[in-house]
């Protein structure tokens, strides 16, 4: 395993890690800091600066960035007996948290091939690339994804991560607790479709938004279930994307996120007004209409798929 210098990790959370371990990662490849901070996943926080410790397949992470390496650690569960914050070292063995990362960043997708051939095909992202490097799309799992991005209408980055970590106290499994504050594992499907459900969303503060999580959680479970949902990974884009928009509360922006970040489907365009915006006033894209309406909404994501090809959807997230 790579050993890191104590100085370089003296701010991680403290706690009892596992072991410190690393992956070759430069920084054209990956950059954290851009990544984690952008809206794609809101279960992640900068424990200490340069430091990100989240929850991702079950299991409590702090990663961080060192020249061309990504240190990460893995905390286990809390013993039941303990009465205290300690949590166990994690059982995962190398191979199987190297390879949760690699699928989670998808780093084997050569970013920097990607980017050369975007600044080719577009000067603007030519010009727009060299201050924001290293910007993956994360690969999430389908049902975090899905319910998380039914929660971000009409709302901003801050409010929708308050929202993801109520939702996940009440309804997730506790998995362990760093420098006292509590981390829990993202809610099974079962665990949405209760009863009560949508009332105790309402009572944290979801609104509106708390009848389509309980109401799609529902859907899923009685219909294609979860490995239905993670089977539309090998699903045409166009196939996916309806079926995600038969869910409540699922439109066309929420089901290009879902395709985009968990389903595989890099060509998917999420488009928002501002990205409506970007179109017609630096790109000087022709829209029908003078509002995003579905055509429009059509025309942009088509219009950048043909701009920067299959991989649109990665572009667009730089």
């Amino acid at each position: 395993a790579c050993s890191p210098t104590p100085m370089k990790l003296r701010d991680a959370p403290s706690a009892c890690p596992s072991l410190w371990r690393c992956l070759p990662c430069p920084p054209a490849e990956l950059r954290l800091d851009l990544v984690l901070s952008s809206g794609q996943s809101f279960r992640w926080w900068e424990s200490s600066p340069g430091a990100w410790t989240g929850v991702l397949g079950g299991r409590v992470w702090t990663l961080r960035q060192d020249g061309d390496r990504l240190w990460y650690t893995v905390y286990g569960e809390e013993e039941e007996e303990r009465d205290g914050c300690s949590p166990k070292a994690a059982k995962l063995d190398a191979a199987e948290t190297d390879q949760i990362l690699r699928d989670y960043f998808q780093l084997d997708v050569g970013l920097s091939a990607l980017y050369r051939a975007w600044g080719a095909a577009d000067p603007l992202f030519r010009r727009v690339a060299k201050d924001f490097p290293g910007v993956r799309v994360l690969r999430q799992d389908p049902v975090e994804c899905l319910f998380s991005f039914i929660c971000t209408s009409n709302n901003h980055i801050s409010r929708i991560t308050a929202m993801i970590e109520r939702l996940c106290q009440a309804f997730g499994r506790r998995l362990c607790c760093l420098d006292s504050r509590p981390f829990h594992a993202f809610p099974s499907l079962s665990a949405l479709t209760g009863a009560d459900a949508e009332a105790r969303l309402r009572a944290l503060g979801f609104g509106y938004r708390a009848k389509f999580v309980s109401g799609s959680a529902r859907a899923i479970a009685e219909g294609l279930g979860p490995e239905g949902l993670c089977q539309l990974r090998t699903a045409p884009y166009a196939e996916a994307r309806r079926v995600l928009c038969a869910l409540p509360g699922v439109g066309a922006k929420v089901a290009d996120c879902v395709c985009l970040l968990s389903l595989d489907k890099a060509e998917a365009v999420p488009v928002d007004t501002h990205v409506w915006h970007i179109a017609r006033q630096r790109y000087g894209v022709a829209l029908s209409g003078k509002s995003l309406t579905p055509r429009a909404y059509q025309e942009i994501g088509d219009f950048f798929r043909g701009l920067w090809g299959t991989h649109a959807g990665w572009a667009q997230a730089v």
